[in-house]
């Protein structure tokens, strides 16, 4: 197993993982401000050469550290990220629906950030 070192580069919406020395993932987010704030990941991407090395579970993982940190909820619009969470129940609180909704207007109002 390789060390992953993941960084949030906030201003990027970006969560990455870094392995040997190179960008192995990220996950792409956003942070929702109405109804209340919340992380909302949007879509995840691990590098071929990197799959299939934990990469994608190790960046879920820490959004959902990353928010628990910040003291603010995930709303889980990732097809991966919502699998993710729903394995790991004890890590990933389930999102309000209203935020969930919230964060799906958002994503449709901005379809060029996507």
């Amino acid at each position: 197993m390789t060390d992953t070192e993941i960084r949030d580069d906030r201003a990027a919406g970006r969560l990455e993982a870094h392995a040997d020395g190179e960008l192995a993932g990220h996950i792409a987010y956003f942070v929702l401000a109405e109804p209340g704030p919340a992380l909302v990941p949007v879509h995840t991407v691990v590098r071929p050469e990197f799959e299939g090395r934990g990469i994608a579970g190790s960046l879920a993982r820490e959004l959902y550290a990353l928010a628990a940190r910040e003291g603010v909820p995930v709303a889980p619009l990732c097809p991966y990220v919502v699998k993710w969470a729903a394995r790991h129940p004890e890590e990933a609180p389930v999102a309000d629906p209203e935020l969930l909704r919230a964060a799906k207007r958002y994503v449709a109002a901005h379809p060029e950030q996507w």
